[in-house]
């Protein structure tokens, strides 16, 4: 997809990830409408932008899932329209202590499921009737198996895929294409208080890759790519056999 003047869309644009694809969007002379949780952070990202580039931003709490086609539509407005819609937004939880408390755990499911969708429909909705445009969405590896470490955020992701696969072949004889992110770990805020090792990628890198995952039309893709030979080779693993491999099963 060509991405000249192309006017792009993005739900969680303060996210490292998001940040950087909106960065390189506007390098290719895109137009932008940024949407994120933190006023700050949205300020000094389409400070860093030409401003030529930004149609707008708007700042707003997407667990809000009321207000989904509302941001929906002023974002198009702004726009004059919309090509591509990139959304980003995720919360990773307390593993611990969302399989303890329904509390904890219902955050986790409303973010990275219900509040995805509620801006996927009419999203959706509106590039169907126009017939044509691109749909990107951050899911990550760990939705392939579930695993005690992160259990709760992967089956919250682990159904966003699913629906994104069935949007996707919904969505498929309109000329619309729906394209799911499947990110391994990166270096991020919001993963500083892990271990980091060789696996951990670099958010720009991530970003190119959600740029050429889009560009080719690439239903699925694995951010780094290294990570479908390993998650093929982990989603084949008898269950017996995982929960003796500690580096997999462990917390």
């Amino acid at each position: 997809m060509s991405s000249e003047r192309l006017r792009v869309l993005i739900f969680g644009a303060t996210s490292a990830i998001a940040a950087e694809a909106a960065r390189l969007y506007a390098a290719r002379g895109a137009r932008l409408y940024l949407v994120g949780r933190n006023a700050d952070k949205l300020a000094r990202l389409t400070g860093s932008l030409d401003g030529a580039s930004v149609a707008g931003a708007r700042s707003a709490d997407l667990d809000e899932t009321a207000a989904a086609v509302g941001l929906v539509a002023e974002g198009i407005a702004a726009l004059g329209g919309v090509d591509v819609a990139i959304i980003a937004h995720g919360l990773l939880g307390d593993q611990l202590a969302s399989e303890r408390d329904y509390a904890a755990a219902a955050p986790v499911i409303h973010t990275n499921l219900l509040s995805v969708i509620a801006l996927l429909i009419p999203i959706a909705n509106h590039l169907e009737a126009q017939g044509r445009g691109a749909i990107g969405v951050c899911s990550t590896v760990a939705a392939d198996r579930g695993r005690p470490r992160n259990f709760t955020y992967a089956s919250a992701k682990a159904g966003l895929n699913v629906y994104l696969q069935g949007l996707r072949t919904r969505l498929g004889p309109s000329g619309v294409t729906v394209h799911t992110f499947k990110i391994g770990p990166v270096d991020t805020p919001m993963t500083v208080d892990h271990r980091k090792t060789l696996v951990f990628a670099r958010a720009a890198d991530v970003a190119a890759g959600m740029l050429r995952t889009i560009d080719r039309g690439r239903g699925e893709a694995y951010l780094p790519w290294f990570w479908r030979p390993i998650m093929a080779v982990v989603r084949a693993l008898p269950e017996p056999a995982l929960r003796r491999m500690p580096f997999l099963a462990g917390r």
